[in-house]
């Protein structure tokens, strides 16, 4: 065969395959033509759009117990949100102190010298040479001594004058009052000055050590009152209109299973985060025995005081498509019904409706995505059927086959 008449034959055979496959869509039935077009895919009937009807469906009680269908009554329920979160134990940073010096020296002894060391308010911290609290002592000497030998009059009132503004300048570069006493009454100056704790709690952070020099400014130590932490926790966006100042919080810790801890919402960050959709949350918790150590991380129940009356329905009723809320109601004469409702809040297993159902109507709270499924796609299981709204069948009609009624005029969403 030449290669010419090879050329006409394919020809041939393709014109005979197009008019074939004309032929058979002029044929065919519409339901044909939407098969073939969809692919047989009953999936794209679960993809329509809300504009679409389900079907009701008949189930009967021996098929709903085999296939594991339950039932729940809309009730109307007092309604209590709580907000669990995860957070995590911090310093109450209203209860930090930074320990730093006003003045230039070495540091020729150390008396608290290890960090976590828990101190007093006034406890000696270290011994500091400086050559301007020198200078300073000689001051306060002199002055003393000017006091003590000037006769009344303007020089004595001059005398009183400089040595409260010796006292002064020691006062303001942190040397506390019992130190100037003891100055005072050496009568000569002291080679180191001692600087004690401005608060008490514990050492947190220490910086310094024996010999080393020091500067004004510099953070030598971090003392942490720990009687009372913070706890802070992320909360979703979606939480935060249910938390507020004052409310109370349960608080537990895995260091101390079974046990419960009550603190306060103190405060609610005012910013939300960009990245996560949480907005921090302060809890305040009182600390004895310094149990609840920064870092620990801790479990937070922040309970609603105020409980209002809600159709409360379980969440497992509900059936999400896309953008619709759904659930299945059993109507007076048994048939199942599919409704679309508006939900709001969840608390726990159960669910707030908004609205789409009223007190009292009873709707399926388990397998209802194999009802969903069969009123869509219209593929029944054994003791269950289907009935299109409004159908009539008289006499004359032969009814379909169990388990394939309305199939003909079943859409998907």
């Amino acid at each position: 065969m030449t290669t010419r008449s090879q050329i006409v034959l394919s020809a041939g055979i393709v014109v005979v395959a197009v008019a074939a496959v004309l032929i058979y869509a002029r044929t065919a039935g519409p339901g044909t033509e939407a098969d073939a077009m969809a692919g047989m895919d009953h999936s794209t009937h679960a993809m329509a759009g809300p504009g679409d009807a389900l079907l009701p469906v008949s189930l009967d009680p021996e098929s709903a117990r085999r296939i594991g269908v339950t039932y729940a009554t809309v009730a109307k329920k007092p309604f209590r949100r709580a907000v669990t979160t995860i957070g995590n134990v911090t310093y109450d940073e209203t209860r930090l102190v930074n320990v730093n010096p006003k003045v230039e020296g070495w540091v020729e002894r150390l008396h608290v010298d290890f960090t976590g060391a828990p101190i007093r308010r006034g406890q000696a911290l270290l011994d500091v040479y400086s050559p301007m609290l020198v200078a300073a002592q000689e001051e306060l000497i002199l002055a003393l001594r000017l006091t003590r030998t000037t006769a009344e009059g303007r020089a004595a009132q001059n005398a009183t004058d400089l040595l409260d503004s010796a006292r002064r300048r020691l006062r303001y570069w942190d040397v506390p009052d019992a130190e100037i006493a003891r100055i005072e009454q050496a009568g000569e100056p002291q080679k180191t000055v001692t600087l004690t704790a401005p608060a008490s709690g514990i050492v947190v952070e220490k910086n310094v050590v024996e010999g080393a020099r020091i500067m004004p400014g510099m953070d030598l130590y971090r003392i942490a009152d720990l009687s009372r932490v913070w706890i802070e926790g992320e909360v979703f966006e979606k939480d935060l209109s249910l938390v507020r100042l004052r409310q109370r919080a349960t608080v537990t810790f895995d260091a101390y299973p079974g046990e419960r801890f009550d603190g306060v919402v103190t405060y609610v960050y005012p910013t939300v985060s960009v990245e996560t959709r949480t907005g921090r949350v302060r809890v305040e918790l009182a600390n004895p025995g310094l149990r609840f150590k920064p870092g620990m991380y801790a479990r937070m129940d922040l309970a609603s005081d105020e409980a209002r009356e809600a159709l409360m329905i379980p969440r497992t009723a509900v059936h999400y498509t896309g953008a619709r809320a759904l659930v299945f109601v059993r109507a007076p004469d048994g048939l199942l019904v599919h409704r679309e409702i508006t939900t709001g809040l969840a608390a726990g297993e159960e669910i707030e409706v908004l609205a789409g159902l009223v007190e009292g109507e009873v709707v399926v709270s388990s397998a209802n995505f194999l009802i969903d499924a069969e009123s869509n796609m219209g593929t029944s299981m054994p003791g269950m059927s289907m009935d299109a709204p409004g159908a009539a069948h008289d006499q004359h009609t032969t009814p379909p086959p169990a388990g394939r009624a309305g199939r003909g005029d079943t859409t998907g969403r």
